[in-house]
């Protein structure tokens, strides 16, 4: 378990290495003057000489590898810099955003989870009749709607017309679910026919039979043998997919001006707010991998059987 950690961190260090020095790269090439965009001026309304030394004083004139050392550094010592637009520092912002983020990410996938979960097991258990059919077709159309067209439809039914919940801001319980139940829905549709294929898969397998065989309840055979064996298939798409989870994250907080790290990101992307931009990259990937090696770790759980195997074949192939 040690060495698989160091392996992690090492991957881990070399991940934010490439994304970051990418995504450095591509910002500092992109087109237009970053100065002027920051001063939101005509490039006639100030002087040449004042343009090259804020140019010079904001490091814009150093080499692209001079910069992105220096920032490199500064990150080593826990220094995000400090915001463009509004003068604060990077950290301090993204500290204050995430607890938003993280919240509307949690509840969704738990939306996600109380849908999928119950339609996937009916769907599977009861093959072929009015509750597969019911939930395939449920589950198409969570997949089709896109969010942001599923939000505004939740905005104007339950905030607009019914006048039930709110439908902008960050105040209380009420407030988090339009958001996640609009997020939560077009997830679930995938992992709704996801779930299904899984379980109708296991509950076809030798392991099942013997274990109704024992004489197990009908209820315990679901959850601990077929439930359990069908879960790795959909961890491991919730893993590769969660890229998307977040891109939908920022659409939704964008949508219902919900004040996480999404939309404070958009709004740096529109000032070219470069260290918050960086910031958010950073973050980002960091949780992408946390989570990623959280999957990789719960196959020992879920699926044993996986890790013995991996666990003798590595004893086969050592000298």
């Amino acid at each position: 378990m040690i060495s698989l950690l160091f392996r992690k961190f090492s991957e881990m260090l070399m991940l934010l290495l490439f994304i970051t020095f990418i995504s450095f790269l591509i910002l500092r090439l992109a087109p237009g003057d970053p100065v002027l965009q920051l001063l939101k001026v005509d490039e006639l309304a100030v002087s040449q000489e004042q343009l090259e030394a804020l140019r010079e004083d904001m490091g814009f004139n150093e080499p692209l590898l001079v910069q992105y050392g220096q920032w490199l550094l500064n990150f080593i010592r826990l220094d995000f810099g400090e915001s463009y637009a509004t003068g604060q520092p990077v950290m301090e912002m993204i500290l204050t955003g995430l607890p938003a983020t993280l919240e509307l990410t949690f509840s969704s996938l738990l939306v996600m989870l109380l849908l999928s979960i119950p339609l996937g097991s009916l769907a599977a258990l009861y093959r072929n009749s009015w509750l597969d059919h019911a939930s395939r077709a449920l589950s198409i159309l969570g997949a089709a709607i896109p969010s942001f067209w599923l939000g505004l439809l939740l905005v104007d039914l339950f905030g607009v017309r019914l006048g039930w919940l709110p439908t902008m801001g960050r105040d209380g319980f009420t407030s988090l679910l339009l958001p996640s139940f609009t997020l939560g829905i077009a997830m679930s549709g995938v992992y709704v026919r996801l779930l299904r294929s899984s379980l109708l898969d296991s509950l076809s397998r030798e392991f099942i039979t013997a274990a109704r065989s024992r004489g197990l309840s009908p209820s315990r055979v679901f959850v601990v043998h077929a439930l359990r064996h069908s879960l790795p298939p959909v961890i491991t798409v919730f893993g590769v997919s969660l890229g998307g989870l977040i891109g939908g994250v920022v659409v939704i907080e964008v949508i219902f001006a919900y004040p996480g790290i999404g939309k404070l990101a958009l709004d740096a992307i529109k000032q070219r707010d470069y260290p918050l931009i960086q910031g958010y990259i950073l973050v980002m990937g960091i949780v992408v991998f946390i989570v990623n090696t959280a999957v990789d770790l719960s196959y020992r759980f879920l699926n044993p059987e996986l890790t013995s195997k991996l666990t003798l074949k590595a004893k086969d192939i050592s000298p």
